[in-house]
């Protein structure tokens, strides 16, 4: 097991609610959200310019356009952004998207076909759906979701794997990369709640799943075949996600949170909402920017 203390932060408490890390190679900068102030942050991992603009509305996640530009999946569909952050188009709806809902976290599949689910703000059971956005159509892909959450792909895509957190697991779907379609979905690895409870994912180069486990203080490493690998502990109790980044993919940064913190536990964690970075001897993937 490693620990992370002062000496791995990035940034130290910068957000209520840290989600949504991609690495943005067109700057050399990290992107993150603060889901529910509706705030994108950057930062130069190098130098630590750090960066925060307000889009107006929650926002759950994002991922840069091939054509310049940003996707963002916001709290009632999908919003282009240009490089200075502002709305160049009204919201796209996502169909049948339920009223207390809104959108969380997401990824661009190899394809570059944004992937982004909902939960209700009560995380009432079963409201919630993944979608997959191509620029042109949302289509509703699954249903009967809960907190939707981390989601990612194998390194020859043909496997996709996914989160929603309240199952307190981690499936996998064999996935088809022509049509963007996932089948046989099974568990991979199953979280006991004392321990946490499974959020954001990334896989590494190696084909390796990191977990960040909100309430677990933690981020682990699991083998494609659902085997614990290492354990990454961390000083704060709510770690949210993970991705890798920096100019040879070789860093992992971790974004947390102190949403939900009695005022007691925020004095125990005065790291909690910070964003982590460590070099863990492996590197990540490139992120597939959106296909328009």
């Amino acid at each position: 097991m490693t620990s992370l203390g002062d000496d791995d932060v990035l940034l130290p408490s910068v957000g209520e609610l840290c989600e949504g890390p991609t690495w943005d190679a067109r700057t050399g900068r990290l992107v993150w959200v603060d889901i529910l102030a509706g705030r994108v942050h950057s930062a130069d991992p190098v130098t630590r310019d750090h960066a925060c603009v307000e889009i107006g509305m929650p926002v759950g996640c994002l991922s840069p356009r091939m054509s310049g530009g940003w996707v963002a999946a916001v709290e009632r569909g999908f919003l282009f952004l240009d490089d200075r952050w502002a709305p160049t188009a009204p919201v796209v709806p996502a169909p049948g998207q339920r009223d207390g809902t809104r959108f969380n976290d997401g990824l661009c599949d190899p394809r570059g076909r944004f992937w982004a689910g909902t939960l209700s703000y009560d995380e009432a059971p079963g409201a919630g759906c993944l979608y997959r956005y191509d620029g042109e159509q949302v289509v509703q892909v699954l249903d009967d979701v809960t907190i939707s959450n981390g989601i990612d792909w194998s390194p020859d895509g043909s496997i996709m794997y996914y989160v929603d957190t309240a199952a307190g697991t981690v499936d996998v779907m064999d996935f088809d990369d022509d049509s963007g379609t996932p089948t046989a979905r099974r568990t991979l690895v199953s979280v006991d709640p004392a321990e946490g409870a499974p959020d954001g994912i990334t896989v590494d180069i190696e084909g390796f799943v990191w977990l960040a486990l909100w309430g677990g203080g933690c981020v682990r490493r699991y083998s494609p075949d659902g085997r614990l690998d290492r354990t990454l502990r961390l000083p704060v109790s709510r770690v949210t996600s993970v991705v890798f980044g920096g100019a040879d993919l070789d860093h992992l940064f971790v974004t947390t949170a102190w949403d939900g913190l009695t005022g007691a536990e925020r004095a125990q964690q005065p790291l909690a909402g910070s964003v982590f970075s460590h070099r863990p001897g492996v590197r990540g993937r490139a992120p597939s920017p959106f296909l328009s």
